[in-house]
């Protein structure tokens, strides 16, 4: 399976899988499996995973990587999900080998495998409520006592079972508990429950069932039904590992696949829990997952990463079991070190202040010829229409400058990008004082020229009033102030300016026929992306990927 040209670095993971193909343990197989829960969109943290599993399927001779979905609540799952999670998954350049899985195809085989536990005495349905669970269940230091209930009869729990499937009982009246260790030290393997009533209809069986079984319970179980060889996992559900192992030993599930634990992968500045980016949602702080200044995978594809930018983020932060925090710089210094080399460049004023340049003819329109990148010719060129009257950027301006301001102001010269040098000779302001146009002249002999016996250090950038596009244009920057904000309440650390919306944007002709999704570099500004989906030809509308400042380069020069 050739998924991505990406080829990971080698790590603890890659080390265990080298072993096992050494000693011909798997029979020299590698399969993995990306396994989503649909209850919300996929985050950049599940883009490590991605990067992880289909990663090392692609790396190995034969190596393959299942999509599988863990749909076992239908009260926190839709289709919207599913269909999502594929569109992610294949953008960010993966392929899963066969069909999209769903744990729900296995429902069957899992009310079997229930059945076999309760025949062996290793399962049991327990009649507490879930307050009287959480008593018996014991602390971390104090031993949990056994349900009243854990010694019913093999034929009793079958028939009692059997009426939970039949929906006879109502939700939480019952539940069905693996009969392991009330004294465990891990309260995961304190009598876990493994099946429940919920009378739901259920997205992809319908009405066919009204007990699901426990997300425990189906992975492992979904795992060796499709013979998954190694079974990579976040560090959180290491404590689950010996219930997963329990479960495989003690049916006859074919085979036995091996969980290893990875860190999970925790960003500055960011929020990495579907819970609380659907809160964000719900609250109405942001406008749905797809919200650019969410870190989902498709906030980012709408705000303007490409699939290159994350791999080759998930690869070089690695892969430990040592948790940390991720710098968000290490994000954005990936994508500026993609788009430097791969966005064609564009000029568009954000803010525009109109330029009259009185010595330049009325009638005159010249086609200025600009290269799309200046690194690569082969890239081609672009054309600029410059005439007499042009807008450049209202901060381009100052009448009373500070010393060492190189931009435009009364009687200093700047130059044009790609253009001539002006003069600014004449401020115009309206009858409340506000400014309305500069005047200025240009220099003819200065058109990819240095002006004779002066040296001007400015250059702003510009397009011409009678050809300009216009456009909206969305600057949008981090949307929690402080570093790490999963505290509490971590809507009260939120940035008012994480997202600042600009009309009557101005920008070259050129980009009058951007495509959604297409990405540029505004020269002096930054790297932007036409919306998917909210641009079209009769309004465009571009989002700030990100500026064009790296600080995360700059740390990594210091360090060194």
């Amino acid at each position: 399976m050739n998924n991505t040209e990406l080829v990971s670095k080698s790590n603890f993971i890659r080390n265990i899988i080298d072993e096992d193909l050494r000693t011909n343990k798997n029979d020299g197989q590698v399969i993995t499996r990306f396994p989503p829960e649909p209850n919300g969109y996929l985050h950049i943290g599940h883009a490590k995973s991605i990067c992880l599993n289909f990663g090392i399927a692609a790396d190995y001779p034969n190596g393959r990587c299942n999509l599988r979905f863990d749909d076992t609540n239908p009260a926190k799952e839709s289709p919207e999900y599913v269909k999502a999670i594929c569109e992610d998954v294949r953008w960010l350049g993966f392929q899963w080998d066969g069909e999209v899985k769903f744990a729900s195809d296995y429902f069957d085989r899992l009310y079997a495998f229930a059945i076999e536990l309760i025949r062996a005495g290793k399962a049991y349905v327990c009649s507490l409520d879930s307050e009287e669970m959480r008593e018996y269940r014991g602390t971390l230091t104090q031993a949990g006592q056994d349900s009243p209930y854990r010694n019913r009869s093999v034929e009793e729990n079958l028939a009692l079972f059997e009426q939970m499937r039949s929906g006879q009982f109502a939700d939480g009246e019952h539940v069905l508990r693996a009969k392991i260790d009330m004294a465990s030290p891990n309260l995961n393997m304190r009598d876990p429950a493994i099946y429940r009533i919920k009378k739901m209809t259920h997205h992809q069986t319908g009405d066919k069932w009204c007990i699901y079984p426990m997300y425990d319970f189906t992975h492992c179980l979904s795992d060796a039904i499709e013979g998954i060889t190694h079974s990579l996992c976040t560090l959180e559900f290491e404590d689950h590992r010996p219930l997963y192992d329990w479960v495989l030993d003690n049916v006859d599930a074919g085979c036995h696949p091996q969980q290893i634990e990875f860190a999970r992968l925790n960003l500055s500045h960011t929020l990495t829990s579907k819970r609380k980016l659907k809160r964000l949602i719900d609250d109405k702080i942001v406008n749905g997952w797809d919200d650019p200044r969410l870190p989902t995978v498709s906030g980012l594809r709408r705000r303007g990463y490409t699939p290159a930018a994350i791999r080759n983020f998930c690869d070089d932060i690695g892969v430990t079991r040592s948790d940390g925090v991720v710098d968000v710089a290490m994000l954005t210094h990936n994508i500026r070190a993609d788009l430097e080399t791969t966005a064609p460049r564009a000029m568009c004023v954000l803010a525009p202040l109109k330029v009259v340049i009185t010595n330049y003819p009325e009638d005159r329109v010249e086609q200025l010829s600009s290269p799309v990148h200046p690194e690569y010719p082969d890239m081609g060129t672009r054309t600029l229409p410059f005439s007499r009257e042009l807008y450049i950027e209202n901060d381009d301006f100052m009448e009373n400058p500070p010393s060492k301001y190189f931009r435009l102001a009364p009687g200093k010269e700047v130059r044009l990008r790609n253009a001539y040098v002006i003069r600014c000779d004449q401020v115009i302001r309206d009858d409340q004082g506000q400014l309305v146009e500069l005047h200025c002249t240009y220099d003819d002999k200065t058109l990819g020229a240095n002006p004779v016996g002066r040296k001007v250090k400015g250059v702003v950038h510009w397009v011409s009033v009678d050809h300009a596009v216009p456009c909206e244009v969305r600057l949008y920057d981090q949307l929690f102030t402080l570093g790490n904000p999963d505290v509490d309440d971590y809507t009260e650390n939120l940035n008012p300016d994480s997202l600042v919306t600009l009309t009557g944007c101005q920008a070259e002709p050129g980009l009058s026929s951007a495509q959604p999704e297409q990405r540029f570099q505004f020269e002096r500004l930054g790297y932007f992306c036409c919306d998917r989906y909210d641009s079209s030809v009769d309004r465009l509308v571009f989002n700030r990927t990100v500026t064009l400042r790296d600080t995360w380069a700059k740390m990594q020069k210091k360090a060194k």
